[in-house]
C-alpha cells in the first residue's frame, strides 16, 4: 500500500467522525484534526488542509501546498486519487474567495477595497508578474506585512495562480490619488490575471 492509499484509507475509516466535527466535544475534535494533519505529514510534509463548514451537500476538504511549487505534484496526486466518500468533496489548492475581502494575517487586516495594484513589467521574464500593491499606512521593512499582502492576493486569485504567476511583490504607501499614478483597485486583480494569462498564452 503506497502513501496515497494509506492516507485515504485513514480518511475513509474516519469520514463519519470528520463529517460530524461540530457534534463532538472540543478536545476530541482537536485530537481528530491533529491526527488528520499527522496523516497528511506522513504522506508529504509541508501540506496543509482546510475543511469547510457543513452544508446540505456536506463538506469540502482543500489540500494546500502553501504556495510551495515543489509540492504541487503531491497535492495533485493526492486529490486525483481521492475515493468517493459520502458528504465529502476534495479539491487541490486554495481557491479564489471572491472580491471585497477582509484578510487577517498576523496583526494586520487587509481590506481589498482599500488596496490598489499596478503591474511591474520585466522584459527578461515576461511570463512572470511583478506586482506593486499600495496599502494604507504600511510598516517599512515588515516581512509579516508583505506576507499578508501575498496571502490577500492568494485569496483573490487562488493558490495555484498566485504561486505560478506572481514572481515579485512589493508593498508601498497608498498615494492620495492612486489612479493618477497608474494604480487600479485591487478587486480588479482577478480580471487582470485572467487577461494576463490569455495574453501570455497567445504569445
Amino acid at each position: 500500500m503506497n502513501k496515497v492509499e494509506i492516507f485515504w484509507k485513514w480518511f475513509v475509516e474516519n469520514a463519519e467522525r470528520m463529517t460530524m466535527l461540530n457534534d463532538i466535544d472540543e478536545g476530541q475534535q482537536q485530537m481528530l484534526l491533529d491526527e488528520l494533519q499527522h496523516q497528511l505529514d506522513m504522506y508529504c510534509e509541508g501540506l496543509t488542509y482546510e475543511i469547510s463548514e457543513q452544508t446540505q451537500k456536506g463538506r469540502t476538504m482543500t489540500i494546500s501546498a502553501e504556495g510551495d511549487m515543489d509540492l504541487f505534484e503531491y497535492v495533485v496526486d493526492l486529490v486525483d486519487n481521492a475515493p468517493d466518500v459520502d458528504w465529502w468533496e476534495f479539491e487541490a489548492f486554495k481557491q479564489p474567495k471572491g472580491k471585497g475581502l477582509k484578510v487577517y494575517f498576523d496583526k494586520y487586516k487587509f481590506d481589498t477595497k482599500e488596496m490598489y495594484f499596478m503591474q511591474l513589467e520585466n522584459e527578461e521574464e515576461p511570463d512572470i508578474l511583478g506586482v506593486r500593491v499600495a496599502i494604507p499606512n504600511p510598516v517599512k521593512d515588515d516581512d509579516d506585512q508583505l506576507v499578508g499582502v501575498y496571502v490577500t492576493l492568494e485569496a483573490l486569485i487562488g493558490e495555484f495562480d498566485c504561486a505560478t504567476l506572481v514572481g515579485y511583490l512589493e508593498a508601498v504607501p497608498l498615494p492620495k490619488e492612486p489612479f493618477k499614478e497608474g494604480f487600479k483597485p485591487l478587486d480588479e486583480f482577478p480580471e487582470f490575471v485572467e487577461w494576463f494569462k490569455r495574453y501570455r498564452d497567445a504569445e
